[in-house]
């Protein structure tokens, strides 16, 4: 198998990490597995995880409809739009053909929306969902993220479109404290309605936005490179662990989101370290690129629900890897080329956009 070159470092280093941290969650209470008991002691470490695949979306598209509008002085929303259907739908309608027809034979069953809102990705406003595909909850605020956030730029210019940007982290918190007060019957929604946790994908773009300002800035060069920033990572996990409830909306989530898009500029800009070398190891970038393929393929086995042994562990993991592979080999690398003909950057080709379920029991 032959991995892109051209890439931003860091980068999938930490999209591994961030699949790991989901693949961790959804392990939990698989038969021969560790139990949910014991995971939860950490926090919801597959939540963690989706934020960082937010917060890292959110970055590098940015960066590369900035690099665009530096080049052209605009933005093809046409361009755009194609590069990201050639990435992301090819993948995303394969794998729900597939569990339809495994519904259609009767091994797996949906509840009554599911197909319908997954195949719109709206399926982030379908709380009553199967296990099935319900983590493509998240891969419909990305596509939310997509269709509105390149338009917004165009429309209202970079300037103006980061201060909407920071508009959107300042006041999803109030946001999200409104719908706990306001309409408890939405509590459920909290994280994943649009308005709720676009906050996360924001912060990533506000970052990418301000760069090369933060760059130039004393106090932004100390923060990274001071030698005990291995802190920060703990202190995401310590934070992330605390119980959900007013303080965690209002407040904590918007403080991981800032912690981790300090990680995302640390290590897409240190390449010396131990972290930074193992991020940019063969291993960390392999990962990081099957993250997408990996992360639609592995719900289907890391079922805790489930009594099958295909879910039971190691032989769900292993075969959540081996359908990612295929995926990958079968549907996805062979689109990569033909995306270069809508204007596509060879470190974008590999950008996995993986998202994925936010955790147990959602």
């Amino acid at each position: 198998m032959s991995w892109p070159n051209k890439r931003i470092p860091g980068l999938d280093g930490l999209r591994a990490i961030s699949i790991v941290l989901v693949l961790s969650g959804h392990l939990a209470g698989t038969r021969n597995c560790y139990s949910l008991a014991f995971y939860t002691k950490f926090g919801d470490l597959a939540n963690l995880g989706v934020r960082v695949f937010f917060v890292i979306s959110g970055y590098l598209i940015t960066t590369l409809l900035l690099k665009e509008y530096e080049k052209t002085q605009t933005i093809s929303l046409r361009n755009f739009y194609m590069r990201r259907t050639l990435r992301i739908f090819p993948a995303f309608y394969a794998f729900l053909l597939a569990m339809t027809v495994v519904h259609a034979w009767g091994s797996i069953s949906f509840k009554p929306g599911d197909l319908l809102h997954a195949f719109t990705y709206t399926i982030n406003y379908h709380y009553d969902r199967s296990w099935w595909i319900g983590h493509t909850w998240s891969l419909s605020v990305e596509e939310q993220f997509y269709l509105l956030w390149p338009a917004l730029l165009l429309l209202l210019g970079i300037r103006r479109g980061l201060y909407a940007a920071g508009a959107v982290v300042l006041l999803a918190p109030v946001v999200r404290i409104a719908v706990f007060y306001l309409w408890p019957a939405q509590r459920v929604g909290i994280g994943e309605s649009f308005p709720t946790i676009a906050d996360t994908i924001a912060t990533g773009c506000l970052l990418a936005g301000t760069r090369k300002w933060l760059d130039l800035q004393p106090w932004f060069r100390k923060l990274l490179d001071i030698r005990w920033f291995a802190v920060v990572p703990l202190l995401i996990i310590a934070i992330n662990a605390k119980p959900g409830g007013r303080l965690r909306i209002s407040v904590l989530e918007t403080i991981i989101n800032l912690l981790i898009a300090a990680c995302v500029a640390r290590y897409t800009t240190k390449t010396d370290g131990p972290a930074a070398k193992f991020l940019n190891s063969r291993l960390a970038v392999a990962i990081g690129i099957l993250s997408y393929s990996l992360y639609l393929w592995q719900q289907p086995f890391l079922n805790r629900q489930s009594a099958g042994w295909i879910a039971a562990f190691p032989v769900n993991i292993v075969l959540a890897v081996l359908a990612a592979l295929l995926s990958y080999l079968v549907v996805e690398k062979p689109l990569l080329d033909l995306r270069s003909r809508f204007g596509v950057r060879k470190h974008e080709a590999a950008h996995s956009t993986a998202i994925a379920q936010a955790g147990p029991g959602s």
